[in-house]
């Protein structure tokens, strides 16, 4: 089992970033990218957030649309447990659990689907990257309103300077790494 302290020095030093994207002054962490060039740090990832699910006993696996599902699915498949979709609105067939939430100019939904798991499931809620935690804390909302427990919300890595954390309320996060940018944008 690889180390967590050398799966975060990996996603610091091979994460792919991209000046000026989606707009001027903002840098994007591509984290697929990075994933699908180095597979090997891919299955370090997966087992890491594995293992941080295994030793809270989890008994499904929640995954973001729609890069949290690249990290999410084969999670569940480690540990062989469900893997649940949150999808954006319109995603998934009726019936569906559904939650509005603010973004900083206009809303957003996100829905999971009634029969998605059985209701107490123990899950772990797993993204790609914590920004402002905005979308991360609909998700636990919406979990915990139809009676689900969120053990642990998880990330590849977090972006602290923009206090998404502070959004998670009295869940507990994980992250595997923390990035910074890599010139002031």
């Amino acid at each position: 089992m690889i180390a967590r302290e050398d799966v975060r020095k990996s996603l610091l030093s091979k994460m792919c970033r991209a000046a000026d994207f989606p707009k001027p002054g903002v840098e994007y962490l591509n984290v697929l990218f990075t994933m699908t060039r180095y597979p090997g740090l891919f299955a370090d990832v997966v087992s890491c957030l594995a293992e941080e699910a295994r030793s809270r006993t989890v008994t499904a696996v929640v995954g973001i649309e729609s890069r949290g599902f690249v990290f999410a699915a084969p999670v569940a498949l480690a540990l062989g447990v469900p893997f649940i979709p949150v999808r954006k609105k319109g995603k998934l067939p009726p019936p569906v659990h559904s939650v509005t939430y603010a973004l900083e100019y206009g809303t957003d939904s996100l829905e999971i689907a009634q029969d998605a798991a059985p209701q107490g499931s123990r899950v772990i809620l797993v993204d790609d990257i914590l920004a402002t935690g905005g979308t991360a804390k609909a998700a636990a909302d919406l979990l915990e309103r139809v009676g689900h427990e969120v053990v642990a919300i998880a990330f590849v890595g977090e972006i602290s300077q923009l206090h998404g954390r502070s959004k998670l309320g009295g869940h507990e996060v994980i992250s595997l790494a923390e990035f910074r940018p890599q010139r002031e944008v």
